[in-house]
Parts: C-alpha cells; sequence; structure tokens
C-alpha cells in the first residue's frame, strides 16, 4: 500500500493541484486504542445492516457502489476538511494535474457547508481574469444546484474542453446578491516560479505553489539569473513573493526554506504517535549568501507557503509582510487503495506540523511583521457590490483540527494584477531601498524583525 504525503492546502479541486511526495508505508496495526474489538465490530455489523436495508427497500435501486462511496465520503469529511477520498478517475486525475499542465478554471477549491468554496485563483488563469475572488461560495454551475454534490462531482462539471464556457453563480461575503460569472476554460499550464528584476537593483521572484519537485532547482536558477543580471555588487536583496500560494510538497519547503539559511531546524511534523515526529534541518547553505530578504504573504498563503515563511520568521532570516496566512498546519498522506489505485486512494490527515520556535500555526495563521492590507480599486470594488476580499482562513472551516482559544479567522488575498497598484510590493521595495521613514519598519530586513498596524 503506497503512501504520499502532501502540504496542499484542499482536496482535488478544478484547476487545483495536490502535490505529493513519496514516504516510507507504514502498516495499520490493530483497532484504535480506546475502543473495543467488540464495539468496533457491533458498529461494523450495523453498518452492513442499514446498508442491505437501503439495498431492498429504499423506494428505487440505488446503485452499491456510490453508497459506499457516500459512506467512506461521510467518514472522512467528519475527520476535518482536508481528509478525503478519490476514486480512480479523480485519483488518476490528480496525477495528471500533477505534471503541471491541465485544461480547467484555475481555482483551487474544497467543499465548505455543501458548497464548494474558492481558496485562491492561479495567477493569469481564466477564474482570475473573469474575477472569481479568493473566498467565494459556488452555488450553481451553469444551472446545476452544487448543494448535494460531491467536490469530484463538482470538479467533473468545471472541467471540459479547452475553449468552452462555462458560468459560475457565487456568493461572496458583503454581498446581498449571488454573483454570475462567465468563464471560458483553457489549458492551464503551471509556471512554479516566476522572476524580475524590480526597481534596477531588487531580484523579485513569485513561487505560485511548492506542487513541482523541481521548485527549488527552479528558484535557484532564478537567483543566480538575477543576481547575475543586477550584479553582485549593486543587489540589494530579494523579495519572496508567497501570496495566494495554497502549499504542496513537504520537501520543496524544506528546501526552498533552505536556499536562504545556512543551518538549524525549518519545521516539524508530529503525527498521533511519538515515533511519527519527524524534524526537517535546513541544507546546502544560503545560497543568497546572506541578503536581506522579504517575503510578502497573504490570506491565502498557507500550509507550505507557511512552512517557508514560519521558517524564515523564525530565524529572522527574512521580514515578513502583507496580511495573516491562512492557518493550515497539517499534513496529508496519500494512501492508494487496491493494487496500483484501481480502488481510488484516500487523502488522510496524518500530522501537524510546527514552526523551529515550536509553535503550531494550525488555525492561526502566521501575523507578518509588517501588517499591510492590500486595497481594492474602486472599479473592483463597484463590480464586487463593495464586498471585501478576505479568505476566512483555517479556523471557519468546519472541522478543522483545533488549537487552543487563540484561534484567528482568515485575512485579505488580493493581489493587484499590476505591480504599479501593489502597496505590499511598494512597501518591500521601499524597505529593502531604505527609502521608509517611519522608525517602525526596518531598514535592514534581514537584521531585524517589528510589527507595524
Amino acid at each position: 500500500m503506497m503512501r504520499r504525503t502532501s502540504l496542499f492546502l484542499f482536496g482535488v479541486a478544478a484547476g487545483a493541484l495536490v502535490a505529493v511526495a513519496a514516504v516510507q508505508p507504514r502498516a495499520f496495526i490493530g483497532i484504535a486504542s480506546g475502543a473495543s474489538s467488540s464495539d468496533v465490530y457491533q458498529k461494523i455489523d450495523l453498518f452492513g445492516e442499514v446498508f442491505e436495508r437501503v439495498r431492498s427497500d429504499y423506494v428505487e435501486k440505488p446503485d452499491d457502489g456510490k453508497l459506499i462511496e457516500a459512506a467512506i465520503n461521510g467518514m472522512l469529511q467528519s475527520l476535518d476538511p482536508h481528509s478525503s477520498y478519490m476514486d480512480q478517475k479523480s485519483h488518476q486525475d490528480m496525477e495528471v494535474q500533477n505534471r503541471g499542465e491541465f485544461g480547467g478554471l484555475g481555482i483551487e477549491v474544497i467543499m465548505e457547508d455543501g458548497l464548494v468554496k474558492v481558496v485562491s485563483p492561479m495567477e493569469d488563469s481564466p477564474a482570475a481574469k473573469a474575477g472569481v475572488m479568493a473566498g467565494d461560495l459556488i452555488t450553481k454551475l451553469n444551472s446545476d444546484q452544487v448543494q448535494g454534490m460531491t467536490l469530484n462531482e463538482a470538479v467533473d462539471k468545471m472541467r471540459g474542453a479547452v475553449n468552452t464556457p462555462i458560468t459560475l453563480t457565487i456568493q461572496r461575503k458583503g454581498m446581498d446578491k449571488p454573483v454570475e460569472l462567465k468563464i471560458v476554460r483553457d489549458t492551464i499550464k503551471i509556471q512554479t516560479v516566476r522572476s524580475r528584476v524590480e526597481a534596477d537593483d531588487i531580484g523579485y521572484i513569485r513561487i505560485n505553489t511548492f506542487q513541482s519537485a523541481q521548485t527549488t532547482e527552479i528558484l535557484k536558477e532564478a537567483i543566480r539569473n538575477l543576481t547575475a543580471k543586477i550584479g553582485a555588487d549593486k543587489l540589494r536583496g530579494f523579495i519572496i513573493d508567497l501570496r495566494n500560494n495554497p502549499g504542496g510538497l513537504l520537501d520543496q519547503a524544506v528546501e526552498v526554506s533552505s536556499v536562504f539559511l545556512n543551518r538549524g531546524e525549518v519545521v516539524t511534523t508530529r503525527g498521533r504517535n511519538p515515533d511519527d515526529t519527524q524534524r526537517f534541518n535546513a541544507r546546502g547553505g544560503d545560497v543568497t549568501k546572506g541578503v536581506p530578504v522579504i517575503v510578502l504573504v497573504n490570506g491565502g498563503s498557507a500550509s507550505a507557503s507557511e512552512i517557508v515563511a514560519g521558517a524564515l520568521q523564525d530565524h529572522k532570516r527574512a521580514t515578513i509582510i502583507g496580511s495573516r496566512t491562512f492557518g493550515k498546519a497539517s499534513v496529508q498522506t496519500v494512501i492508494k487503495l487496491g493494487p496500483g489505485g484501481s480502488n481510488g486512494a484516500l487523502k488522510l490527515t496524518t500530522a501537524r506540523y510546527y514552526t523551529p520556535s515550536g509553535r503550531s500555526i494550525q488555525a492561526k495563521g502566521i501575523d507578518p511583521d509588517i501588517v499591510l492590507v492590500q486595497d481594492l480599486p474602486d472599479d473592483l470594488k463597484a463590480k464586487l457590490g463593495g464586498a471585501a476580499d478576505a479568505t476566512r482562513g483555517e479556523a471557519s472551516l468546519k472541522g478543522h483540527l483545533k488549537n487552543g482559544e487563540d484561534e484567528q479567522t482568515g485575512s485579505p488575498a488580493y493581489v493587484p494584477p499590476d505591480p504599479k497598484n501593489d502597496s505590499q510590493l511598494k512597501l518591500a521595495v521601499e524597505l529593502m531601498k531604505g527609502d521608509v521613514k517611519n522608525a517602525a519598519y526596518p531598514a535592514n530586513p534581514a537584521n531585524k524583525s517589528t510589527k507595524a498596524n
């Protein structure tokens, strides 16, 4: 039975990415402690009795396979928002998506209270261009009500041939009436890392996901190219943009953090059993040779993104700018069921993760060193009916893993398409250049960490 771990924010989605990495298999051992075998088997007998009663007496002949899948989904959904079952087709679709190019709308989604919730639209995707925003609840797909669909069924309806249209009816926080958006499907190509020179002497690098096993190598190449283009003697530092990055591979989160660290812990994962604890350390040395680093985050930065931001923040290697992150600090394992995954796959939450200082950001998120909320432009406010663009965060998800009494909700996740209107990026550039007059802001991001509200 193959097991794979993922730090991706959510499950299989329309245009979503579900990143996985192979780990050593472990066998399930016996029945959970705290429950006697007789109690468990009585419940299993009860399930069998209900199943047979439905098969024999329901008003219409049910599909046995769908009944079983619905029971499995119900069991997993009772655990937490990120555990789910994928049938064989959905699992195959996930693996196709992992290759980095697929057809769809370009959104990361989950199921919440019977509706499809948008975590974030992918950069330059059809969904983003049409105005889909983080936190939107999709209630209809064309004329079909989402209520009553499984996430996989909704995803299947959102997929389709390139250049074919679909109309999404969405509910948006702060709006009285639903919004209808017509979107034309397109081929979604995942560009994991993008880079450019900013303000003549600053390297700007946007990491869109940690889905690709090549993310770190592409990042290193971008650092080398920017350093050569600007000149090592003129380079002021790097701005790493993790906004609306929903996560991906655990090993890539560790490797990306290692690019900026010489040594020390990056993250620790802890499962139910003490033997499951794993500590991941930085390796390879600081590729940037200690130049200042600023990391941009927002309410759409989740999971693997939060590992990187948390590690660099705890080691005081970077200043974090933006708004509170999503707050997903759990690890999912994808387990193939049946020979070669012939029975689909199980995505199960198997561990929590902790930053180097030992803090859990589960349902809390990472608070930036400098809090700066991105304002919506007036034309977009008018289009959205004045609604604020804010995710509700992990703490708002039904059945989320609890983390004490100081849980936090999400924060805005809007990123302007034009860098000229990007206030968070502007502040990062000003800080890097030392042009900020306010003493609350650090002139050297690599050496000082403060907070300003």
